[in-house]
């Protein structure tokens, strides 16, 4: 892997040593990041996930230092390090230094890495329900993008692995349907969209909110309520959203297949129409 990380003014290759022993984030998970791409020349909603790493930092508690556009003017230097039309990821990172429990927002410090990270092709995604939920705002920061929500993730990752499938669905605190372990969850049903409602459990996904209007500009109606899991295993097809992998049919659910549907490849294609009509990286 080729990655660049800009921390504290200069650019450094491979995999820099900032964080020590010490370093509140480590020790007491004081971090928030956010997650971009830049593939076939474009960087689509750059500006949106630049926005979105400074909200993440206030609402965590941390003093962010750069501002959104001098996160993509840094970004765009990172992009220009690899060959023009290269599968990148991009992850800007806030984090304390110091505090004691809490953080000490005046040691906040920033980094952000841009890497090579090819989108995957998934022909065939199945998911399973997780035993595992998603925290509520009373329990957890679920106003930031932070990595203390991840290890929850992992084990239902590692769960859902374990038992044969790709990824999980889990439910919210109330146990209605939130996400994918690591990504927005849709349906489509009799031709329209259904996903789950923003309640405070799961993060509204800059890509989600991207598919929902590209999808309702073309005349599919998109619901956003409250979602069952038997609704899921009921559907005509689900598909996922989420800036990794963009917009993946998935084929199985527990143990009921699903062909690629039609909806999910014109949200697919829909995407990628607006990604390249954008703003060139």
């Amino acid at each position: 892997m080729t990655a660049w990380t800009f921390f504290k003014g200069e650019w450094h290759e491979g995999n820099p040593m900032i964080m020590g022993p010490m370093t509140h984030a480590p020790w007491l998970g004081s971090c928030v990041f956010d997650g971009a791409r830049a593939f076939e020349g474009v960087a689509p909603d750059l500006d949106l996930h630049c926005e979105r790493i400074i909200r993440s930092a206030e609402n965590f508690g941390l003093k962010p230092t750069y501002a959104a556009g001098a996160i993509q003017e840094l970004v765009q230097d990172g992009i220009a390090k690899f060959p023009a039309g290269a599968s990148l990821y991009i992850r800007p990172m806030y984090w304390a230094e110091e505090g004691f429990v809490d953080v000490d927002p005046a040691t906040t410090q920033f980094s952000v890495s841009v890497y090579d990270s090819p989108i995957p092709s998934l022909p065939s995604f199945s998911v399973c329900l997780s035993t595992f939920r998603r925290p509520g705002f009373e329990t957890s920061p679920t106003d930031a993008k932070a990595a203390c929500h991840y290890p929850n993730s992992a084990r239902a990752m590692r769960e859902a692995k374990a038992r044969g499938f790709d990824n999980a669905v889990m439910l919210d605190p109330m146990g209605h349907v939130a996400e994918l372990a690591i990504a927005n969850i849709f349906y489509a049903l009799n031709g329209e969209v259904h996903t789950p409602v923003p309640n405070g459990s799961f993060l509204n996904g800059i890509t989600r909110q991207r598919v929902m209007a590209l999808l309702r500009k073309a005349g599919i109606t998109v619901y956003e309520r409250t979602i069952h899991w038997n609704e899921v295993m009921a559907a005509d097809e689900v598909f996922f959203t989420g800036n990794y992998a963009k917009v993946v049919p998935i084929t199985r659910t527990e143990e009921r297949e699903f062909q690629p549907g039609p909806i999910a490849a014109k949200a697919r294609e829909l995407y990628w129409d607006f990604a390249h009509a954008g703003k060139k990286a």
